[in-house]
């Protein structure tokens, strides 16, 4: 991230804290934990903001592939209040290290299982939500892993499980993909073996609104763009905006509108996941309909 863009969001939060009941900072990639410095720097300017504002609650979360997620990372890191990490598992370590490789071409599923095991064994005061994916080509191991991942980490109530189909999100590869149905009982059977022994709250249901259509969400990307999604980063009508180096927003009024139109329509499906319905039914979704002096 850009120098100018870190002190364009320490300076976004400055102009926008006094107005806040709550400032929610979730850090995604890439990979997070490559640039902590930035993240470090503007998790202890909220920090100092949320201590010198009285009603003010912050939280801040990441979603990282854990490689550099060790205990006294995770424990510095929580300090500055980030204390929830979704680390992304594909599975067994001969699956895992298939699909997430490092740039020489080595495994990483063993530094990532110690550094699991380390922030289980300490005491550092977050949560780590393993999002466990599930393919057709992994899905006959899950069982046997999933076992593992709950004899493991599941009696620490710090860490819990979510089951997440790998599904076409769009790209050049995206036709000759093999995903699971929705439907498929096997999942199910799954999901059963790591809610058991009173784990019942292991897994993370969606949110009935999403994140991108909510409009005091806001994505700062590195180089200083705003978005909505961070899925659909390659969509030209998720760039909506930039933010400036002295904290102000510059705004596509019109591109921002076509993510909240959901709630103009009543359209829970467009409130649930805009971007998707968009990539389902086409760009007609994001017309609108313009009022006189809006």
């Amino acid at each position: 991230m850009r120098p100018e863009v870190v002190e364009g969001v320490k300076n976004l939060i400055d102009r926008r804290h006094g107005e806040l009941s709550h400032l929610q900072i979730s850090w995604f990639g890439g990979e997070p934990m490559l640039a902590r410095s930035v993240i470090e720097d503007v998790a202890s300017h909220a920090s100092e903001i949320q201590r010198r504002t009285p009603g003010l609650g912050y939280g801040s979360d990441m979603t990282t592939n854990g490689y550099l997620l060790d205990h006294t990372a995770a424990e510095r890191l929580a300090g500055l209040g980030i204390r929830r990490f979704q680390v992304s598992l594909d599975g067994p370590a001969r699956h895992h290290d298939h699909t997430r490789v490092r740039a020489d071409g080595q495994g990483t599923f063993d530094r990532i299982w110690r550094n699991l095991l380390s922030i289980r064994d300490g005491s550092v005061d977050a949560h780590v939500l393993l999002r466990v994916h599930l393919t057709p080509g992994n899905l006959d191991v899950m069982p046997a892993f999933l076992t593992q991942v709950r004899d493991t980490f599941l009696d620490d109530r710090r860490f819990r499980v979510f089951l997440k189909r790998v599904v076409r999100l769009g790209g050049a590869g995206d036709a000759s993909m093999e995903v699971l149905d929705a439907e498929d009982e096997r999942i199910a059977a799954l999901e059963e073996i790591v809610v058991s022994d009173g784990q019942g709250e292991s897994l993370f249901e969606a949110e009935q609104v999403c994140y991108a259509a909510r409009a005091n969400s806001m994505m700062v990307r590195a180089d200083g763009r705003l978005g909505k999604c961070t899925v659909g980063l390659s969509e030209p009508g998720n760039t909506v905006g930039r933010l400036l180096p002295d904290g102000t927003l510059e705004v596509d009024t019109p591109r921002f509108r076509r993510w909240l139109q959901g709630w103009e329509s009543r359209d829970a499906e467009l409130t649930a996941c805009p971007y998707e319905a968009f990539t389902r039914q086409g760009p007609q979704l994001l017309q609108l309909t313009a009022r006189p002096g809006s």
